[in-house]
């Protein structure tokens, strides 16, 4: 198995990226191979600090980095010998079977999309990226990959949340759920009322119906949907509020012994880069995004997602049912 590894995504990269691909190939199964893409010079200079896995890493030259302030839609043109791009080309001519990045999220998809383009029966990728809750992890689609949906997109977004949730998360009758501001019925924009019509009559889905904000810490559901703005925002307000609390207990409870509390324990619960990155649902290829600012512990568990990606086949899974699955939603809310 051959994981690309974007050497120069992070804001600290490649340190970040070659640390974390260093503990990936130590702690995972010998199976995995990673090709860190990016300046062949900087990787190597970096690679010399460590004691590198024999036979199990390499590098591929890619000269060109994506800025924050580039267009992310004109990075194939105006970058294409960048490492975002050189490595999801890689994996479109079968040189690898992955591709991890913590760089431009915009650049990702972008790239993601024209390289690997999108499955059959999907209009739009959606990000699925797993939330903490009281009972098992739940997965937010989409975090961030569409702005402006229509029903028809939120109802393929329930699909491919289902599909995984059921081949990766091992959920054998996920429930899926809409996020609103309400439980009832009608309630929302048209976006979300119109979503929720279709959502009901989909019998191949165990859509058990509207849920607000506060009920998904409860672990009531396995895939919460939305569209991209508001699952963003929800992302990141999830992602600072977890670390809010854990430093709040800390501060508040610190003059107790250190048997008193597993801070250890907490931290795993709520600590995004035990996930480490997030998958790009709907594509026809292995694409896991992360933050800019991860840390080692995120990368290498963003090529552990990966790996479980490319083991289970995600992608032929996700390319079957998605072709018994996904029905025809109203173009426009009327």
């Amino acid at each position: 198995m051959r994981i690309v590894l974007d050497a120069m995504g992070t804001d600290d990269a490649p340190r970040i990226e070659v640390t974390g691909a260093i503990e990936a190939l130590r702690e995972y199964e010998s199976d995995v191979e990673l090709i860190l893409v990016g300046d062949r010079e900087v990787i190597d200079a970096e690679l010399a600090r460590h004691e590198v896995v024999p036979n199990r890493i390499s590098v591929h030259h890619a000269p060109d980095r994506v800025q924050a302030d580039d267009s992310p839609a004109s990075v194939i043109r105006t970058k294409p010998n960048s490492s975002i791009v050189v490595g999801l080309e890689l994996q479109r001519k079968r040189d690898a079977d992955a591709f991890v990045s913590a760089g431009s999220t915009g650049a990702v998809m972008a790239t993601s999309l024209f390289k690997l383009r999108p499955l059959p029966g999907v209009d739009r990728p959606a990000i699925g990226t797993l939330l903490p809750t009281a009972e098992e992890q739940c997965l937010l689609v989409d975090a961030g990959a569409n702005i402006d949906c229509k029903p028809q997109h939120l109802v393929q977004f329930a699909h491919l949340g289902n599909i995984y949730a059921r081949e990766i998360m091992g959920r054998p009758k996920p429930r899926i759920a809409l996020l609103n501001i309400g439980k009832e019925p009608g309630k929302g924009d048209e976006l979300s009322a119109a979503a929720y019509e279709v959502l009901k009559n989909e019998d191949s889905l165990n859509f058990v119906g509207n849920l607000e904000g506060r009920d998904i810490i409860e672990g009531i559901c396995d895939v919460v949907v939305c569209d991209g703005f508001v699952g963003n925002v929800l992302l990141k307000f999830y992602e600072s509020v977890a670390q809010f609390i854990v430093g709040l207990i800390k501060t508040e409870l610190g003059a107790l012994t250190e048997n008193a509390l597993d801070f250890d324990h907490i931290f795993r619960i709520l600590d995004y880069s035990e996930t480490g990155g997030a998958p790009l649902l709907g594509v026809g290829g292995v694409s896991v995004i992360c933050h800019g600012g991860s840390s080692s512990k995120a990368i290498r568990n963003a090529i552990r997602v990966a790996a479980q990606a490319v083991r289970s086949d995600m992608v032929v899974q996700t390319a079957n049912r998605l072709s018994k699955s996904i029905s025809n939603a109203p173009e426009e809310v009327s």
